[in-house]
């Protein structure tokens, strides 16, 4: 008998930044692999279409992308491309056309093809170009959770805020979770969730979740220079392990969650467009 895909639930991610160079695709990288060691089968989804990240960072060579499927050359199976340890990747590539632009024959050939994609995923990673853009916001309000990476910097922290300040004024999002990039430790860390969650209660009255951190480590550049995972390359690194304590956080997470599938996530992207301020 056939697995039917539409009844199981997907857990929906989007991981996202309001500022470039905060890591947010290499955490994105290794959050899949982490959640992989824990026997979950992982999709990542490259949305920053007018950039592709994943692919060089993981040293993959994609021949087609999510353009192919937009524009009724390829079906979605013929797109997504086999990463590290099995984790499956939907590619995007420069000058892709951004989900805004799609008419309504191009959305509905999409909703279709996640129709007929019959993988077994239990996660979905989102991984966002870095800003404020309506094609960022798209995706963070189609998901069921949204994680913000940022970094110890004034000007990453400042982004952060003001990436979660439009979420919350224009699309009612009030669940943030957020994950400190590149701290020297854990009270570092701390420090710059504490600073970003003082903002959020006094000027937007919402509270933060405190979802972990990365340190600086000079691990994860090398990594980064071969362009390899750092948890496969440095499994025994700071980094590494604190990875793993996140994505064990995000798998043992018990909140309660509205349950959904990828042909949902792509509906509730697509429709998004209606929920945007003029």
């Amino acid at each position: 008998m056939a697995f039917d895909h539409r009844q199981k639930s997907v857990k929906t991610i989007t991981v996202t930044s309001g500022k470039g160079g905060v890591g947010k695709t290499n955490m994105v990288a290794n959050l899949a692999i982490a959640l992989r060691r824990l026997g979950k089968e992982v999709m990542i989804l490259d949305a920053d279409l007018g950039l592709s990240n994943i692919d060089v960072l993981l040293d993959l060579a994609p021949k087609y992308n999510i353009q192919h499927v937009i524009n009724g050359e390829k079906m979605l199976k013929e797109v997504v491309i086999e990463g590290p340890h099995g984790i499956r990747i939907l590619p995007a590539s420069s000058g892709v056309q951004e989900m805004t632009e799609l008419d309504e024959f191009q959305r509905m050939r999409l909703i279709a093809e996640f129709e007929n994609y019959d993988a077994n995923i239990d996660y979905l990673l989102i991984d966002t170009g870095a800003g404020i853009s309506a094609n960022v916001a798209f995706f963070c309000i189609a998901s069921q959770e949204i994680v913000i990476v940022t970094t110890p910097e004034p000007t990453a922290l400042t982004d952060a805020y003001a990436l979660i300040k439009v979420l919350f004024t224009n699309y009612q999002e009030k669940d943030f979770r957020v994950l400190v990039n590149s701290a020297k430790n854990s009270a570092d860390a701390i420090e710059v969730f504490r600073r970003l969650s003082l903002a959020a209660e006094k000027f937007l009255n919402i509270s933060l979740d405190y979802l972990g951190y990365v340190p600086l480590d000079e691990s994860v550049r090398n990594a980064v220079r071969q362009q390899k995972a750092f948890l496969d390359e440095y499994p025994g690194c700071d980094a590494s392990r604190q990875v793993s304590e996140i994505a064990s956080k995000l798998h043992t997470d018990n909140r309660a969650k509205v349950k959904g599938t990828l042909q949902l996530f792509i509906g509730n992207l697509l429709r998004g467009e209606r929920n945007v301020p003029a």
